[in-house]
């Protein structure tokens, strides 16, 4: 802020507000807004917020109309000695001069704080770059070894894929010859069925045939002639024909023989 400048900021640290209509002059040369001098100066003891000096004087704070009307600057000095406008004149500038004293003090204060927090991050910013180069560091050995080990996979992936190939193709011929092997096992195994049905069919055939020729012609039973006069020598002339021996010669096991069997008491 320039001594030309028309504006003053409130001198309470969390305001800093440019002062427009009224302001609250205090005698320690400190100006604060309409809002903060109403609240400070209305307590008791009266005490400046900027620099904790005691006003307890009738005129060490006062309430002031930052712009006049003409009336007011027409009769504000009139009838004074020169010497005395003189001096009112240069304390109004010796106040204004002050303020722009503490404004450029408090704007090197807000530049070296500035300042100084920039430093710290500076020095933090390189810190993390630092950090940040190592672990960019590290990674970079990290993926160089990834790729060489990425080289040696591909390496043996296509070693594992030749060697895959191979054994496919094998595999392909072993497969081959499974199949012409199974194929004429196949054709052998149903030529020898169809040669065992024949036979079968032809036994069946022949086992119908002469079943067929037995029904045909069945076998003849020695006739039995009804007992008659001569009865008896035409039924044992017949059986005499057929078998050589008579009925009576037909006679059952020896006494003898049937001996041994007998148990004695």
């Amino acid at each position: 802020m320039s001594i030309c400048d028309d504006t003053l900021l409130c001198n309470f640290p969390k305001c800093r507000a440019k002062l427009s209509a009224f302001a609250w002059v205090t005698a320690c040369s400190h100006v604060f807004c309409d809002q903060h001098g109403s609240e400070k100066f209305s307590r008791s003891p009266v005490i400046c917020p900027a620099c904790s000096s005691a006003l307890s004087g009738k005129l060490d704070v006062v309430r002031m109309e930052l712009s006049p009307s003409e009336e007011y600057k027409a009769m504000v000095l009139t009838g004074l000695r020169p010497d005395i406008v003189l001096d009112i004149s240069s304390r109004a500038l010796a106040f204004w001069s002050y303020q722009v004293h503490q404004e450029r003090i408090y704007q090197e204060y807000s530049l070296s704080r500035a300042e100084s927090q920039l430093k710290q991050m500076e020095k933090f910013l390189t810190q993390q770059n630092q950090s940040r180069e190592m672990e960019l560091t590290a990674l970079k050995g990290e993926i160089a070894s990834l790729k060489k080990m990425m080289d040696e996979y591909k390496r043996n992936y296509s070693e594992m894929s030749e060697k895959l190939m191979q054994r496919n193709r094998q595999y392909q011929k072993l497969q081959g010859l499974y199949d012409s092997l199974r194929m004429r096992s196949m054709v052998v195994g149903a030529g020898g069925r169809h040669t065992e049905q024949q036979m079968g069919h032809q036994d069946y055939n022949a086992d119908n045939n002469a079943g067929v020729a037995q029904h045909a012609t069945p076998q003849r039973s020695p006739p039995f002639l009804s007992l008659g006069p001569e009865g008896d020598g035409r039924f044992l002339s017949t059986v005499e024909a057929d078998g050589g021996k008579t009925f009576f010669q037909f006679s059952s096991p020896g006494r003898d023989k049937c001996r041994p069997f007998i148990r004695k008491h």
